[in-house]
């Protein structure tokens, strides 16, 4: 069980790190700043927490006692749901106010709890913090069947933390390291899930935001000409590329379509069945794909930048999603003389 915990902890470190660089970035969180530096903080305190079950298993050096392992663990849960909550509400009622505030006071008030309670309540906090984010998924649940996969290895998340939370209310009756390599390897796991749901689906934070949106919103598609609108939208594409811009935001394409960001939000999942983010992506692939048939002496970077894509990874994130395979390889299987499938 030590051996499983502790090799789990170094997976969840390297897995901490490898997401601050290469998914929480900017063009991941558009317009959803906290989210971006709340998730941030998340993997901090859970990768602080590991340290410390590291620093016991390993070293028997006692840092699970420690008061800023007592208020990192209190953290914890608030993090995750300063994280989650703007994508998850409507950005009318995501943003973050001063009356948040009192998610601190788990925090402050964790080194003022008696020892043998403070786990417990620990736990029991966090308990509370996954009921409120059952009720916001459920009222996604009319979004599921477009992230079917993605949600049954988030709630394979959702069950561990619930599994975490049933053992740290039994804490004190475990064998005396076993609880702590329990809980080294359900965050372990945890990060397992979290880095197959991103490698399914990179952009998931935004897509997840802009389902979230349409959920909770009344339609505003009342007075707008749908067919008018995706034919213009189909001719800003197909004729203008206007995907080539690396700018490109919904609400700047809104404003060429002459109607509302939210309007066109909610065209798209309504008519078109994916989000913006999805779709700019799509109609960067297709391009990309004909280049790279035709373009054969363009490099697979020069590609990329020409469809609009800020940077390599990105393109290759996206056609990996998308198609399966990276553009190289898609080259290889589709040269310039033979019609693509």
């Amino acid at each position: 069980m030590t051996s499983l915990a502790l090799l789990l902890i170094g997976f969840s470190l390297f897995s901490a790190l490898t997401l601050a660089l290469t998914h929480f970035r900017r063009e991941n969180y558009q317009d959803q700043t906290m989210a971006m530096v709340m998730g941030l903080i998340l993997i901090l305190t859970l990768s602080g927490l590991q340290l410390a079950h590291f620093a016991w298993l390993y070293l028997d050096q006692a840092w699970v006692e420690t008061m800023l392992y007592r208020m990192t663990l209190f953290a914890v849960a608030p993090a995750f749901y300063l994280f989650s909550q703007p994508l998850l509400r409507p950005q009318n009622q995501a943003q973050i106010r001063w009356t948040q505030l009192w998610h601190a006071l788990p925090v402050v008030a964790a080194p003022w709890l008696p020892d043998g309670t403070a786990l417990p309540v620990a736990f029991v906090v966090g308990a509370a913090y996954l009921l409120w984010l059952a009720r916001s998924l459920y009222a996604l649940r009319h979004e599921r069947g477009n992230f079917h996969l993605e949600l049954m290895l988030l709630g394979g998340v959702f069950f561990i933390a619930i599994g975490v939370s049933v053992l740290g209310l039994v804490q004190t009756a475990l064998p005396e390291k076993l609880f702590f390599s329990l809980y080294a390897i359900s965050i372990g796991l945890a990060f397992l899930l979290v880095q197959l749901t991103l490698g399914l689906r990179p952009q998931l934070s935004t897509e997840v935001s802009e389902a979230a949106q349409e959920s909770y919103a009344s339609s505003t598609l009342t007075h707008v000409d749908c067919d008018a609108v995706l034919t213009s939208l189909n001719t800003l594409m197909q004729e203008e590329r206007a995907y080539e811009d690396t700018e490109l935001s919904l609400p700047g394409l809104a404003a060429k379509l002459g109607i509302s960001a939210h309007q066109l939000s909610e065209l798209m999942n309504a008519r078109l069945g994916k989000g913006f983010s999805r779709y700019l992506r799509e109609q960067r692939i297709v391009a990309a794909k004909s280049m790279l048939r035709d373009e054969q002496s363009a490099s697979v970077l020069s590609v990329g930048l020409s469809v609009g894509f800020a940077a390599q990874s990105n393109f290759y994130e996206a056609f990996r999603e998308i198609e399966g395979m990276t553009p190289g390889q898609y080259r290889k299987l589709h040269p310039r003389n033979k019609s693509p499938e």
